[in-house]
């Protein structure tokens, strides 16, 4: 048991922050801290490097018109379950910034880092702002308590590139090819942001993997 007295149940997560499963993964994820100690190890890894900073259109993701539609209306459907309410899907930018500012920001400790996680999710999905623009994101930190230094840190220090090399490797490894990916224990795996109920049969079966091995 874990010090909330729930079970202890490790995670690896594969995620971006301009993807919106992403985001109905991580609000699905935190319904399961209801009956688990969750301890997620959070993987950035970069979906579409060849965005922009200032940003550009959906349009231009190259997704044919009614791939994409399906995929917008399949979105709509997991963000009512959980009452997100999504601004227009039709801007993206570039996430490796906001990653990096995310991976130095766990060395501040668990509650800044999820502060700045969920903020930039919101901020991007709900509010539409562009968090590849580096005074957005100076902004996001200075209000969910990260450090100046930590935020100059996350853009100058090569430790923080080598990290998400490493997550990009790992990534490749294990075959991942949609984000999020989820993997409870080393077997459950979890690709999308699917039904809560696969979340909560994952995590069982993951629990109890861990449990017996």
């Amino acid at each position: 048991m874990g010090e909330t007295g729930k079970p202890v149940l490790l995670a690896t997560v594969f995620s971006d922050y301009i993807c919106p499963f992403c985001f109905v993964g991580d609000v699905r994820l935190d319904r399961l801290r209801e009956r688990y100690d969750l301890k997620i190890s959070w993987c950035f890894v970069e979906i579409h490097p060849e965005t922009p900073a200032l940003g550009m259109s959906t349009g231009r993701l190259g997704y044919p018109p009614a791939q994409w539609q399906r995929m917008m209306d399949s979105l709509d459907e997991l963000a009512r379950e959980e009452g997100i309410v999504f601004c227009p899907r039709q801007f993206t930018t570039n996430s490796r910034k906001a990653l990096l500012l995310a991976e130095a920001a766990k060395e501040e400790g668990a509650d800044i880092f999820y502060r700045l996680h969920r903020r930039l999710f919101e901020a991007f999905f709900t509010e539409g702002r562009n968090i590849g623009d580096e005074a957005v994101l100076r902004e996001l930190a200075s209000e969910t308590g990260v450090s100046a230094r930590t935020v100059q840190n996350a853009w100058t220090e090569d430790r923080y590139v080598q990290r998400l090399e490493s997550y990009l490797a790992a990534a490749k490894q294990l075959g991942v090819r949609a984000t999020p990916t989820i993997f409870f224990g080393e077997q459950q795996r979890l690709d999308g942001a699917l039904p809560l109920a696969d979340f909560q049969r994952a995590a069982r079966e993951g629990l109890a993997a861990q449990q017996s091995g």
